[in-house]
């Protein structure tokens, strides 16, 4: 069996719970797989998502206030969920897509895959309990479209894993305050499920981190993410953001713009 094309058939298929199973699969066999770099590479053009979710701009869709009901807890839980799929689309894609790397890369991308799929699986169903299901409610598509626009891996690392990943950190504690701050009845289950989420996530910034210095690319991380045009956050979580590999350095000049 040969890892790559067992990869891209998870990332082919679109239908959660077969890809949630082909991928448990590829985990669990990972030692009885042999890596053929030379695998032609077949990435997804179009977000596996579509079938099930409605696409929009980000400016066209609407986010709630407060989530003290259940459709604005849905809705908000629903955004978080999608988040979260997303990047599983991309743990897997930079899997599959960078060759000729050190076996630990992909462990590492895998080990990612595997954990954005319990943030996911743990959110959907905090969402039905809500009486919801992923595809209800209106998504956006930036987090694929800046994966097709970095096929090289220095700016995947930094634009998407070092980059865009860790404004997830920053937006956060925002997102476990507004939780906070509802009468909802799970609110409590949510709020400990952003909390294994920020730890996590903190895991896998370092990994992004990580991979951007093994690029040794002669670019600044702060000239890649102006390169796509990317804007970092108003305020920044210092303290996830220093346990990720940033230094206190860096984040000052990020913040002086």
């Amino acid at each position: 069996m040969e890892f790559f094309a067992q990869l891209e058939e998870v990332i082919h298929t679109s239908d959660i719970t077969q890809r949630f199973a082909l991928f448990e699969n590829l985990y669990n066999s990972l030692d009885s797989l042999e890596f053929n770099h030379a695998h032609t590479i077949r990435p997804i053009t179009t977000p596996i998502y579509a079938p099930l979710c409605t696409i929009a701009h980000p400016t066209k869709i609407s986010r709630p206030k407060t989530i003290n009901t259940n459709s604005s807890m849905g809705a908000f839980l629903h955004s978080i969920a999608h988040i979260e799929y997303s990047a599983i689309d991309l743990a897997l894609d930079a899997t599959y897509r960078f060759r000729n790397l050190p076996r630990e890369f992909y462990l590492n991308w895998l080990e990612v895959a595997k954990e954005e799929i319990e943030h996911f699986s743990t959110l959907r169903g905090l969402l039905q309990r809500s009486g919801y299901e992923y595809g209800d409610f209106v998504v956006h598509s930036n987090l694929f479209e800046a994966m097709k626009a970095t096929p090289i891996f220095a700016d995947r690392m930094a634009l998407v894993h070092r980059g865009m990943e860790a404004g997830g950190l920053d937006a956060n504690p925002f997102v476990y305050q507004k939780v906070f701050s509802s009468t909802h009845p799970l609110r409590d289950e949510i709020l400990g499920a952003l909390e294994i989420i920020l730890r996590d996530e903190i895991t896998h910034v370092s990994k992004g981190d990580k991979w951007w210095r093994y690029s040794e690319d002669p670019r600044s991380f702060k000239d890649i993410l102006a390169l796509y045009d990317y804007t970092l956050p108003k305020v920044l979580n210092v303290e996830a953001r220093l346990k990720c590999g940033f230094s206190l350095e860096e984040l000052e000049e990020l913040q002086r713009g």
